[in-house]
């Protein structure tokens, strides 16, 4: 694979830099965001590790830059900001995962083969999840609804995919916090009602037939009315 390594810390870019080479991966490699953001825009990477702290445009802000350019290369931040709240920033960036400082290089190469595997298409070709009149195509990472089209965010998306491939089963917040934001549940964070929320607006909001459903005290339940 290609990777590109924006990393400001010289002795962490190097030692991900000789670890990916040594696993026969071809890395490109950047010292701050400016840099990260012309080999991007330049190049095909396969996968990005950006750090957060790096000089002259954070990698939060290259993140969201990236998704806006309409670069979709799966994107690992690596970073020692690793509290809750932090991760969730980093996803609505557009980041598709989030690996804390110091990190066991194993769990990298573990966080990239299954990023990759996903991003290749690793489902079958053909596969669509679908409930009443919504349909998720797994291939395209699309979604409809009554055969109009649904734009969502990839945690969007993420989370939707979650509900359908679980439907009519409970889901309690910490469960889905865990699989779609890989995070602790903190109970003081909203960020899965949020999220579930807005995926209401998007995919309910206009229907008769609800979806989404709450639990109280329990947390969600997809299934349909």
């Amino acid at each position: 694979m290609k990777i590109l390594v924006i990393e400001d810390e010289p002795k962490v870019n190097a030692f991900l830099k000789q670890g990916l080479e040594e696993q026969q991966h071809e890395v490109d490699v950047a010292f701050d965001g400016l840099i990260g953001k012309k080999l991007a825009l330049k190049n095909h990477y396969d996968i990005i590790l950006l750090d957060v702290i790096i000089p002259y445009q954070n990698g939060l802000e290259l993140c969201k830059e990236f998704r806006e350019q309409g670069i979709q290369t799966p994107v690992i931040m690596l970073t020692a900001l690793g509290t809750t709240d932090d991760k969730v920033t980093g996803f609505d960036a557009g980041a598709d995962d989030y690996l804390v400082k110091p990190f066991e290089f194993q769990e990298l190469l573990a966080r990239i083969k299954a990023l990759t595997k996903r991003a290749s298409g690793l489902v079958q070709a053909g596969n669509v999840l679908k409930a009443a009149d919504l349909e998720l195509n797994l291939d395209r990472k699309t979604v409809s609804r009554g055969g109009a089209e649904i734009f969502l965010t990839a945690k969007e998306y993420a989370l939707l995919e979650y509900f359908m491939r679980n439907k009519g089963r409970v889901l309690a917040r910490n469960e889905i916090a865990d699989k779609v934001w890989d995070i602790q549940f903190d109970t003081g964070t909203n960020v899965v009602d949020v999220y579930v929320n807005f995926l209401r607006k998007k995919i309910d909001k206009d229907f008769q037939n609800k979806l989404i459903h709450t639990q109280i005290g329990m947390g969600y339940i997809f299934k349909e009315s």
